[in-house]
């Protein structure tokens, strides 16, 4: 398990569905900002992977005081970089906040370890920057969380990680509550911070908290025990809390990975030789958010449609070893074959047309820089999920076949919102061949991106009907 972040220029990383949705949200409750207890959700015995950071970068050049224009990245730095400012004009979204549809009344759920200790500070600052009402992060702490280490590798991984999605969530969905799970499960040999992710999200789900919630970290199929003998009950004990969500109306995201058609290995050092996938985004009760490359000038205009994200790190996708192809993907069976594909839909998550975010967690390294990755997408979506929950006036829950549903018609009907990525970018990464972005859906951006103003209430008609 690892974070799915990718960081430019501070840092290269260290970074079927169930039935039902016409059921009212659950209010949230008050969340404790005091260490939580954990006690296990599951009624077993849980087998362990290794668990490793993705990739380990080097830096650069150091944070920088201020966020730079496109022009400016690209002559400094070789890659185009974009403010939230730019992504509500490309994925269309301002016509939404002028109808009032913000997020409003909606919880994002976001879960990762150790957290940042300068989380509302830096939210604070990220948002005075660019005039966007900041909001209170409400922090749980699952455990015994340790204290903070700016000398610890893993923390500050994490911590970049715990920016990131914070600050994506909020730049998308601004007036939604935002809950920051911290889990206290150190990256040693042996150990996964996954039995302690999954029993803080059931305990969340269980109290009625959260309307969605977003996973920047995944572990590889194949380093689960009992993979190599056909054995998936590893991956299969773990599933509690996405079962939990789907009873309860909860959306569940993930990112779908960093490493085009092959991850990490065991070790965490290395990748496979061949195609892969990662869980929980290959999990048919998981929406797998994959990534694009978007192409903007300073405005936030297209200036190209947007590709397959294929730049210091590749969008995830591919084929599941563990699980069959689910019904609500029986209509794009010519492409996933008899397994779960991934990803589902896809956003920004390029470093080349990366996003700037601001954090102070690293007193050597305090300020601006440009981060993406699949980890930068989920938390994207994320915010676009508490949109349409917001319209829709309720959970959406499981969207997965409110989703498919739009893209069948989304070839002839450009009010679905989906929109095509199709530029045919191969997504080859590590030396194993990927997959091409081609007209309708691919394992390489799934069925598309979005065009919010169209998608959002697209998705909350869809989701109404359930």
């Amino acid at each position: 398990m690892h974070p799915l972040r990718r960081t430019w220029p501070r840092t290269a990383a260290t970074a079927a569905a169930a039935a039902g949705l016409a059921l009212t949200a659950v209010a949230a409750a008050p969340v404790a900002t005091t260490a939580a207890a954990p006690a296990s959700a599951s009624a077993v015995a849980v087998p362990r992977t290794a668990a490793r950071p993705a990739v380990a970068g080097h830096r650069l050049v150091p944070a920088v005081g201020s966020p730079l224009s496109a022009e400016e990245c690209r002559a400094k730095w070789k890659i185009a970089c974009y403010t939230p400012l730019q992504y509500r004009e490309a994925y269309d979204l301002n016509p939404l906040y002028k109808a009032g549809i913000t997020g409003k009344g909606r919880t994002i759920v976001i879960v990762d370890s150790f957290g940042s200790p300068t989380v509302q500070h830096d939210l604070d600052v990220y948002s005075r920057q660019f005039g966007i009402p900041s909001t209170k992060v409400q922090v749980v702490k699952w455990g015994d969380v340790p204290r903070w280490d700016p000398k610890n590798a893993d923390m500050l991984g994490w911590a970049g990680e715990t920016t990131l999605d914070v600050e994506m969530a909020h730049a998308v969905a601004p007036d939604a509550k935002i809950v920051l799970v911290e889990t206290a499960v150190a990256e040693t040999e042996g150990t996964t911070g996954l039995p302690e992710m999954m029993d803080a999200e059931k305990a969340l789900i269980d109290h009625g908290i959260g309307d969605v919630i977003t996973q920047s970290f995944g572990a590889t199929e194949n380093t689960f025990p009992g993979f190599d003998r056909g054995d998936y009950s590893a991956i299969g004990k773990l599933r509690y809390a996405f079962e939990a969500a789907a009873r309860n109306h909860v959306t569940v995201l993930a990112s779908s990975g960093d490493g085009g058609a092959t991850d990490n290995t065991a070790d965490g050092t290395g990748y496979y030789h061949e195609r892969v996938n990662s869980w929980p985004s290959s999990d048919p009760l998981v929406t797998s958010v994959g990534g694009t490359r978007l192409h903007l000038d300073d405005a936030g205009r297209r200036t190209a449609p947007d590709s397959v994200y294929n730049d210091n790190g590749a969008s995830g996708g591919g084929q599941s070893h563990v699980f069959s192809r689910p019904s609500f993907q029986n209509g794009v069976r010519n492409v996933v074959g008899d397994r779960r594909g991934t990803p589902d839909i896809s956003m920004a998550a390029a470093v080349d047309g990366g996003a700037w975010i601001y954090s102070s967690y690293d007193p050597a390294a305090t300020g601006w820089e440009v981060s993406g990755g699949t980890s930068e997408s989920s938390p994207l979506f994320s915010g676009i999920v508490a949109l349409a929950d917001q319209l829709a006036g309720k959970r959406l829950g499981d969207i997965h076949e409110a989703l498919y549903r739009l893209y069948g018609r989304s070839a002839r009907d450009r009010s679905t919102g989906i929109v095509d990525v199709n530029d045919g970018t191969d997504n080859s990464y590590q030396g194993v061949t990927g997959y091409a972005a081609v007209n309708g859906y691919d394992m390489a951006t799934g069925t598309g991106t979005l065009d919010a103003a169209r998608f959002v209430p697209s998705l909350a008609r869809e989701g109404r009907r359930g």
